[in-house]
């Protein structure tokens, strides 16, 4: 989960967060909620609000008002490989979305979320996702799967908006093989012919476009409910609500420029080797960019979203038991109490 992302002169409005000293849920002051936190954080890579942040110290200055401080750890393929660094300890702080995260919630109670961005609706705005086939494929519908083998990643994104489009098409979940595969091997086997179908998601999607697939659906074409997640170790939530409120604040100020000035988001460390983009993919990427929306404080109304996707995968026993949305989502705007003042320096 596979990871969106959720990357100056930068609004400081923020920054009375971390100098305010109002006083935050269950008693202290702000300073106090965020004081001896150190948020730990995978690598951003290239590109995107946190990317930036990183080479200009941003979220070090930010969080350093606070009593906190930021510690960038290495890179992970997915969400779950995400997960398996929050129970070693090395991050404390991830991004996802909610499918890859209801197995994990349903029996984990360490993490909850805290933030989640709302999907992109603007039709003007690039598509993320797609069910493809290749060029000569007699796949014309999702319909016209049945008996076909389709890759998605497993457990995540892909596997939920195929089960979304084969409930919408009225098309038995049981009479269409679904392959799990990571999006390196997807590619792989919808090359040479292996799978039949694959639903490409993130950076995979335009690059099979770009290569000549042909597009059934798009995630955007469904009712889609898997919303992007960002998540936090319970006990930095519950010990240092201010710390995470000052990373979400930073991150909401960050992709509210990169709308604005997508181009400066890109290849922030590098304009040449594997991790920069160049034409084609650098354009969509800006294009992308410009439609984001902005990661909000989760709310109990967010819990049907959660529940509808815990709902589904467990129906097609893709995860055994289903999360409760009480117990799993965090309410951090009442945890760290109302912003002080702002205060510029």
């Amino acid at each position: 989960m596979h990871v969106a992302v959720l990357a100056l002169a930068v609004s400081l409005f923020g920054l009375t967060a971390a100098c305010g000293t109002s006083s935050a849920a269950g008693g202290g002051s702000s300073s106090s909620a965020g004081a001896g936190a150190v948020l730990k954080l995978q690598d951003p890579g290239n590109a995107g609000p946190l990317a930036y942040a990183k080479r200009e110290g941003i979220l070090e200055k930010r969080l350093e008002a606070v009593g906190a401080s930021v510690e960038w750890g290495g890179s992970y393929a997915s969400f779950t490989a995400t997960i398996d660094a929050v129970r070693s300890g090395s991050v404390n702080v991830l991004a996802g979305a909610i499918s890859p995260a209801v197995g994990y919630l349903a029996n984990s109670p360490d993490i909850k979320i805290f933030s989640v961005t709302d999907p992109i609706t603007d039709p003007a705005a690039p598509q993320t996702d797609g069910l493809v086939v290749r060029p000569d494929s007699p796949i014309k519908s999702v319909k016209d799967l049945v008996g076909k083998q389709v890759a998605v990643n497993k457990g995540g994104k892909g596997e939920y908006l195929l089960l979304v489009a084969l409930e919408k098409a009225g098309v038995p979940v049981d009479q269409v093989k679904r392959v799990y595969l990571n999006p390196d091997q997807g590619a792989a086997a919808f090359a040479t012919g292996k799978v039949d179908a694959w639903w490409a998601i993130v950076k995979a999607y335009p690059e099979a476009v770009a290569k000549g697939a042909r597009v059934i659906v798009h995630g955007r074409d469904l009712d889609d409910k898997d919303l992007s997640i960002l998540a936090a170790r319970s006990e930095l939530l519950e010990q240092h609500p201010e710390a995470v409120r000052v990373y979400l604040q930073v991150l909401q100020e960050l992709t509210e420029e990169a709308k604005k000035t997508p181009e400066k988001f890109e290849n922030v460390f590098l304009d040449q080797g594997p991790t920069a983009v160049s034409g084609a993919r650098l354009a969509q990427n800006i294009a992308t960019a410009r439609y984001a929306n902005i990661p909000r404080y989760a709310t109990k109304d967010d819990g049907a979203n959660l529940q509808q996707v815990a709902d589904l995968f467990r129906k097609y026993g893709v995860v055994s038991a289903a999360a409760d949305p009480a117990n799993v989502l965090f309410d951090l705007k009442a945890a760290a109490g109302s912003p002080s003042p702002a205060s510029a320096g």
